[in-house]
């Protein structure tokens, strides 16, 4: 089920969270703040992410928020996800049933013409 709920700048070539975080608070170094910026200049998502970041007037509070809505995040694509679930699996029963429903429905018909004959 992780699978479901990857981190994005996972699979892409964009700075990690805590790079974006660091260039925020000034703690690269300057061959590591020129990449990020190289990298600002061509990814709208990582640019937009950064504006807000700096918006932020209590830096050092930002990786408890993002752990925060991270965890709240996946919390309800969980649930989301074991909704959906069971209503995949309430509708494979409800199929079932009417199969199971139709196949004695046929027997009884099957049956009953057999006997007036």
């Amino acid at each position: 089920m992780n699978e479901h709920f990857n981190d994005i700048f996972v699979t892409t070539s964009c700075p990690t969270q805590q790079q974006l975080l660091d260039y925020v608070q000034g703690k690269l170094t300057a061959e590591e703040q020129h990449e990020v910026e190289m990298h600002l200049s061509d990814c709208e998502l990582c640019s937009d992410a950064l504006e807000g970041l700096s918006a932020i007037k209590e830096k050092e509070k930002i990786p408890g928020w993002i752990i925060e809505m991270k965890w709240s995040l996946l919390k309800k694509l969980r649930k989301r996800y074991r909704t959906r679930r069971k209503s995949d699996t309430y509708i494979s029963l409800v199929v079932i049933i009417l199969c199971i429903l139709f196949l004695l429905l046929a027997l009884f018909w099957a049956y009953h013409f057999s006997l007036r004959r």
